[in-house]
């Protein structure tokens, strides 16, 4: 495996008692310390559940858990980690703390013992220089729950010793995890990515954007994310989350990095999110996943299935056509000229076709969608549409004069609705004589599960309620929010994204290391640079140009890299 025989952990709380059952696994001596007896016990606790749990499970059996448990000593005493080849410090993530075990460490541990730091947000750095080792000095950043997470951070700063890395890389690969080898900086890789991405969600509620309920189900309806951003954020506890973005914004500076205020209030207050019974959400009971509170739903609106009317004929007019007709609504769509209708009937043929492929349809089905699409050149085709879609190029004069011409057309009492990403609803609503019956639509995969409904200062609530069930009937899960640039979902993910632009142009980890931390580390269903070349560089960067033009944050510009592999006309790993 490596050098490292017996192992010291100190702090057996949730995190620390899971590091000891890794090792303890992977049939290594392991010696747990605690501050006192009572600390002691509850460690204990945490190694019997952990370990029982997987024998109930059937993954461990009763005779392989007592083996594990009876590789581990527990003890108060420092002086018992003194023969360790490794010890591992796990306490809370409170620098003075860390500083002032590491100090005792040093002064028990053999000389040529490595030291190293579980942290997940402070400087590995300023530990190393409480000790007289700093050379021997390494961050081991396991993921909760150590036994079952595979990523583990292995962080270098700029004063260890190679060697005392590539042991630690060695026992970690020896205990089945995957290491992610990487310099100090705060939040290192996976945290430095997530946390914000969380900060930023939690001042987008804050701000009255979108319910907590709609920002959770955006994001994983439209990214497919096991958890929403606000949900996750009461599990790892909003004091950890405060404290982490004050060390990353003590770092970086960066205005996006400085806590939410509503962060702060809520920890102020001992709101601390599951593990006190309330957060963004309420509990049942301290430590609880279930949600008590449940936000009241909008009075639902009964609706006939609409007569869809669509404008465009490429990528996404496609798609939008597709989930039209594939959900039973009858719809017409309009194109420049009969050859754009032919490629469009084309496109449509063969989507629907590869929907068959994946096993989503069968022929019939096929065949009932396209028996509901009529196509033509003529916008006077949509006169008696109940929904009208505008689904043309990202261009403001384009999209005016025609929501201008659509408004011409439109019956009375029809909902006008664009998909601008990059241009402001309101500013297409203007330009027509029915500002109130215009919304925007944004369907951040195609196909896929989830519709955002945007609604501008001059939308009727009438509209919104009415927009929300037309769509609704259309086979989509609908959540609404204020017209700004990117909705929820992009306004989330390509700022997330456009970081992990900048952490791989800085050379600080590698593209394979950035997609294994979040994919291993957080649960993502793909890394964020696969996820920018799948869904197009010049799409991250059109929308992270309109938030910049909103917001006027420096770090919302598009990464020069992007830049530069869009004018090349290359992905990032191309």
């Amino acid at each position: 495996m490596s050098r490292f025989r017996k192992v010291g952990v100190v702090g057996l709380g949730t995190m620390g008692a899971g590091i000891a059952e890794v090792l303890a696994r992977g049939e290594l001596e392991v010696v747990g310390i605690e501050i006192n007896e009572d600390a002691l016990a509850r460690g204990r606790g945490h190694l019997e559940a952990s370990t029982g749990r997987a024998v109930k499970r059937s993954k461990l059996t009763g005779e392989a858990q007592r083996e594990i448990l009876g590789r581990i000593t527990l003890s108060t005493d420092f002086q018992d980690v003194a023969g360790c080849d490794l010890v591992i410090e796990a306490v809370p993530e409170r620098l003075e703390l860390k500083r002032r075990v590491f100090a005792e460490l040093d002064r028990v541990c053999r000389a040529d013992a490595v030291l190293a730091t579980n942290t997940s947000s402070l400087s590995v750095t300023e530990i190393a220089m409480t000790t007289n080792r700093p050379t021997a000095i390494v961050g081991v950043h396991f993921f909760n729950p150590a036994p079952v997470m595979k990523l583990v951070e292995v962080i270098s700063t700029v004063l260890t010793d190679p060697e005392a890395t590539a042991g630690v890389v060695a026992l970690v690969e020896g205990l089945g995890k995957t290491p992610v080898s990487i310099g100090d900086r705060a939040g290192f890789v996976a945290n430095r990515l997530l946390l914000p991405y969380l900060n930023q969600a939690v001042a987008l509620y804050d701000s009255g954007h979108a319910t907590r309920e709609d920002i959770d189900a955006a994001m994983k309806l439209g990214t497919g994310l096991p958890m929403g951003p606000l949900t996750l954020s009461d599990m790892i506890g909003l004091d950890i989350l405060l404290e982490a973005m004050e060390a990353i914004y003590t770092e970086s500076r960066d205005l996006r990095h400085v806590p939410a205020p509503l962060l702060r209030r809520l920890v102020t207050a001992g709101l601390l999110g599951r593990k006190t019974g309330r957060g963004f959400y309420t509990y049942e009971k301290p430590g609880s996943a279930v949600v008590r509170d449940h936000a009241a739903l909008p009075e639902a609106v009964e609706v006939e299935r609409p007569l869809v009317g669509v404008v465009g004929s490429g990528d996404l007019a496609v798609g939008i056509i597709e989930t039209c007709a594939r959900a039973g609504a009858e719809v017409r769509f309009v194109a420049g000229d009969d050859t754009k209708v032919k490629a469009a009937w084309l496109a449509l043929e063969d989507a629907l076709e590869q929907s068959i492929a994946k096993g989503r349809i069968d022929e019939l089905s096929k065949k009932a969608a396209l028996e509901r699409i009529t196509g033509s050149p003529e916008i006077g085709r949509l006169v008696d549409c109940d929904l009208i879609i505008e689904a043309v190029a990202e261009d403001v004069s384009v999209k005016r004069s025609l929501f201008a011409t659509i408004d011409d057309v439109a019956k009375a009492g029809a909902i006008l609705v664009t998909t601008a990403s990059a241009v402001p609803v309101i500013e297409l609503a203007m330009a027509t004589d029915r500002p109130a019956a215009v919304v925007g639509l944004h369907l951040p995969e195609l196909p896929g599960k989830l519709a955002e409904v945007a609604t501008t200062v001059v939308t009727s609530p009438e509209v919104a309620a009415r927009a929300v069930a037309l769509i609704g009937r259309l086979g989509l899960e609908v959540v609404r929010c204020r017209d700004r640039a990117g909705f929820i979902v992009d306004a989330l993910r390509f700022p997330y994204l456009n970081d992990a632009a900048r952490m791989l142009e800085a050379g600080y980890a590698d593209a394979d290391s950035i997609d294994a931390a979040m994919r291993l580390g957080c649960g993502y269903p793909a890394g964020p640079i696969a996820e920018l070349d799948r869904l197009g560089l010049d799409r991250a960067v059109r929308v992270l140009r309109a938030l910049y033009s909103e917001a006027r944050q420096a770090a919302l510009t598009p990464a020069p890299l992007l830049e530069e592999y869009l004018i090349a006309g290359r992905t990032l790993r191309s």
